[in-house]
């Protein structure tokens, strides 16, 4: 078994802010800890529900997740604020402190709202990945992101300050580096990390020394084994249930068909369902470190490292699976090594750890149904085949494709097919949401109008009120479709090739991990308010000492802070008890 392993501030402006300077030469720093980090690490575990965090802490290692639990700071009831829970919206949101209201990424992918035409969250013709094949709807720019994110706050303040993405997923690497940093994403067909041209023209001879090594290839035939014994994993559910969706499901699992004499494409892809995929983003990240020379100086910088292959796990087998707890357990060692990394080349006080997740996870439909609990899948394709002929029906127009289909978690309305037939859209619009409303699973939905109105529908109570605002955080006037929806607990849009997935306004989606660790910033404890993820970006914010990304929602943490303003004076363009919004503007 492997072990796994803009302009500048003011000269007078910076030296009041920071103290000590760092070299990336001469192993740990000694020098006293700096008025703000010379490093802030943004850790996002795709697909991590903070349900397993609590459920399994106690096999968690001294230093990995512990360094946040029992050392740092952390909130046991953080949620995100945004009622469709998936990846790309989740990574936007994390560094711009925005709802997709503002940031425009409503979800992976989406629909144009003139063509019906797929779009893909950072998807650009008019780039491509530096020494790789690209696709039409491969992820090579920030260009769709609406809002600026921390790492532009920064870069615009000084152009010195460094911003680096790195993630198994494009949209993982790109979201969170923004529109001013540098994304470098997984390539699944040759095992290599790539950027592409929006950022760069060629690659620095960091990145091509981490390539020539070909990490991915090291792990071939390589099995992944259980990090504990088997009566560790009482609380999970046995390998090989009949529902999981991979030919591979049980562990020890080995990497590669036993066929293949040596790497191909199939198994780079294949690397993104194990452990290993983190170990070589993890090194991948390091490397940038070093070859970067990242909290070298008095700009500080920012390394966003999304961790992508507990989401294809559970997709796979589920977060309730003996596999989604062991991956866990094995990342919890390997977030060990790279802290120790960071401790012996940044300097134990000269950085900061926030460690997120973009979204949590729905029980599979079989698991919940042993449990007696409702829950079921529904095929969009087959939704949006029933929709059009219950519009035909109603609208008394003939026959027609009234919909697009799904866009995000939207209906995209045929304006054009409306215009001919004279159909007023606000009246497809009524009938589509009545229609959508009698399918098993759907819980509620709103019109384009309820959306946009200043106060939410009359009559609602309090719980709806919630659920009305949250989905109004999901939907954004430029890009969503004419009715808004939301699924019942336990209910997914999935295809046959997910086992479960996410994507609800519901706590098993919302509710993820929020962990900081940075002693000379943040207060060591637990804190039990309930507060969003979108909060993220103004607290680091107010570490760093500059304003919150001009979009932003959220609001700092003051109560997690060492002390309440930078440095005892008010922060640069931070207003004072600035409240969390509560409406989209």
């Amino acid at each position: 078994m492997k072990i796994f392993p803009v302009a500048a501030f003011a000269a007078a402006f910076t030296g009041a802010l920071l103290s000590g300077c760092a070299s990336l030469d001469g192993g740990a720093k000694t020098a006293a800890p700096a008025t703000r980090p010379a490093l802030v690490v943004l850790i996002v575990i795709d697909g991590l529900p903070m349900r397993q965090i609590t459920q399994f802490r106690q096999q968690f290692g001294p230093d990995g997740f512990a360094r946040f639990l029992d050392r740092g700071t952390w909130f046991a009831n953080a949620h995100y604020g945004h009622a469709f829970t998936v990846t790309a919206a989740g990574h936007a949101t994390v560094l711009t402190g925005a709802y997709p209201w503002r940031t425009g990424i409503i979800g992976n992918d989406w629909r144009d709202p003139a063509t019906g035409e797929l779009v893909y969250n950072t998807g650009d013709a008019a780039e491509s990945y530096i020494g790789h094949p690209t696709k039409k709807l491969d992820g090579t720019s920030p260009r769709r992101l609406k809002a600026e994110t921390l790492g532009d706050v920064l870069r615009g303040l000084d152009p010195r300050s460094k911003v680096i993405g790195v993630s198994g997923k494009d949209r993982g690497a790109i979201l969170p580096a923004g529109h001013q940093g540098q994304a470098y994403m997984y390539q699944s067909t040759t095992g290599q990390f790539a950027s592409t041209s929006y950022y760069m023209k060629e690659h620095p001879a960091w990145v091509q020394a981490f390539n020539a090594a070909k990490p991915a290839a090291s792990y071939f035939k390589t099995e992944w084994r259980p990090i504990l014994a088997e009566d560790a994993y009482a609380q999970s559910l046995p390998d090989n249930q009949a529902w999981f969706t991979q030919e591979k499901r049980s562990l020890p699992m080995r990497m590669g068909r036993d066929s293949d004499a040596a790497p191909t494409a199939p198994y780079y892809a294949d690397l993104l369902r194990s452990p290993f995929a983190d170990q070589m983003s993890l090194d991948f990240a390091y490397a940038a470190v070093q070859g970067e020379r990242l909290g070298a100086d008095d700009a500080p910088d920012i390394l966003s490292v999304s961790l992508s292959a507990h989401d294809y796990i559970n997709h796979a087998f589920s977060a309730e699976s003996r596999l989604s707890q062991d991956h866990l357990l094995h990342l919890d060692r390997m977030l060990a090594a790279f802290f120790a990394r960071l401790d012996a080349t940044v300097g134990k006080d000269r950085y900061l750890i926030a460690l997120s997740a973009d979204h949590g996870f729905t029980p599979a439909p079989p698991y919940l149904a042993s449990r007696g609990r409702d829950g079921g899948r529904i095929t969009g394709a087959e939704l949006v085949g029933r929709l059009n002929q219950g519009l035909s029906a109603r609208l008394g127009a003939g026959e027609g494709k009234w919909l697009h289909g799904l866009s995000g978690a939207t209906l995209l309305l045929n304006k054009a097919l409306l215009a001919e037939k004279g159909v007023p859209v606000e009246r497809a619009a009524e009938l589509a949401r009545e229609l959508l409303l009698t399918e098993p699973g759907l819980l509620t939905a709103f019109t384009r109008a309820e959306l946009l109105a200043a106060e939410p529908p009359p009559g609602l109570t309090a719980a709806n009120t919630a659920l009305y605002r949250a989905m109004r955080h999901a939907w954004h006037p430029d890009v969503s479709g004419e009715v808004q929806y939301a699924l019942k607990p336990g209910w997914m849009m999935t295809s046959s090739s997910s086992n479960t997935t996410h994507g609800s306004p519901h706590a098993e989606d919302t509710h993820v991990p929020l962990l900081f660790y940075g002693p000379a910033w943040l207060k060591p404890g637990m804190q039990n308010a309930r507060v969003e993820v979108a909060d993220l970006a103004p607290t680091l914010a107010r570490v760093l000492h500059v304003r919150p990304p001009a979009q932003a929602q959220g609001r700092a943490l003051r109560e997690a802070l060492t002390a309440p303003a930078c440095g005892g004076t008010p922060c640069p363009g931070v207003a004072a008890g600035q409240p969390r919004e509560q409406g989209p503007d």
